[in-house]
């Protein structure tokens, strides 16, 4: 089996537990030192770049089954990845999960739904997992908000969002690798049990912290200056992350579902869980 992105949040998890269900796995990124520090001789580490053919080869030969990941810089995938991913099918790959995100259906303008779209006319047997909204964000993009400053900083208003926790969506990856026919022409939706506004996201963390924690709610332009300039963010991400925001505002990523529970036969961790088992990234001491 192919990982993709092997080194990052949701691709990590995603070699562990195939690792632990006993499978072969080939993990790519784009760095071969990056893999080998990550798993050391517990994969077979390769460089896939979707834009250079010379690294297809080595990433798809041997291959049946593999874990799609796009890259965040590749924003045309038509033509930045599916050639890529048509020569993964010449060479024998025949089953795909694409980590997509909740609601590409219904958005045709996301790069996510560009490469659905051709999955399901490639012949390939594929399934979509569409996570929601990553409450691992809050570990990463907004750490030093909540760790430097208590408070939460973003423009999503009163809306609630359908967070789920990572492990959780590399579960049901890993289950649709394991299992292919079980989960073949399948779109899966995880989302953790609960819809949360970021008001009650700070009152969680202000008890799993012993500390206060606040939400500010800016208006978008306030929050792009804080994101480019306090948190340095790049442009891209600035527009992306204020996207997502702005449909929480308005109500549009507050879906829930129980495929979770469907898949793995548990209920999903909750926003209480992950706080309490991440609390140590968000403390002072964690900065080094």
């Amino acid at each position: 089996m192919l990982v993709t992105g092997a080194t990052g949040n949701v691709g990590r998890q995603v070699v562990r537990l195939l690792l632990e269900a006993g499978e072969p796995v080939r993990a790519a990124a784009r760095s071969r030192s990056a893999v080998e520090e990550a798993f050391g001789d517990a994969v077979e580490p390769v460089v896939l770049d979707f834009t250079d053919p010379g690294t297809w080869d080595a990433a798809y030969s041997g291959v049946r089954r593999m874990f799609l990941l796009r890259p965040p810089h590749l924003a045309r995938p038509r033509t930045q990845m599916v050639p890529s991913l048509e020569h993964a099918r010449s060479l024998g790959v025949d089953h795909l999960v694409l980590l997509s995100i909740q609601g590409a259906e219904q958005n045709p303008v996301v790069p996510h739904a560009a490469l659905e779209r051709w999955l399901r006319r490639s012949g390939l047997s594929w399934t979509f997992v569409r996570a929601s909204f990553f409450m691992q964000n809050l570990t990463t993009v907004h750490v030093a908000d909540i760790r430097d400053r208590n408070e939460i900083v973003l423009p999503a208003g009163d809306g609630a969002t359908a967070f789920v926790d990572v492990h959780d969506v590399a579960a049901v990856s890993a289950a649709a690798l394991i299992d292919p026919a079980a989960h073949r022409h399948r779109a899966w939706t995880p989302t953790g049990p609960q819809a949360l506004s970021y008001a009650e996201v700070a009152d969680v963390l202000s008890t799993a912290l012993g500390r206060p924690v606040g939400y500010t709610r800016p208006g978008v332009l306030t929050y792009a200056r804080h994101a480019r300039t306090v948190l340095d963010m790049k442009t891209g991400m600035v527009l992306v992350t204020t996207a997502i925001y702005t449909a929480a505002r308005m109500g549009q990523a507050d879906g829930l579902t129980n495929d979770v529970l469907t898949v793995l036969g548990r209920s999903p961790i909750s926003f209480e869980e992950f706080a309490h088992r991440e609390q140590g990234v968000w403390s002072s001491s964690a900065v080094t």
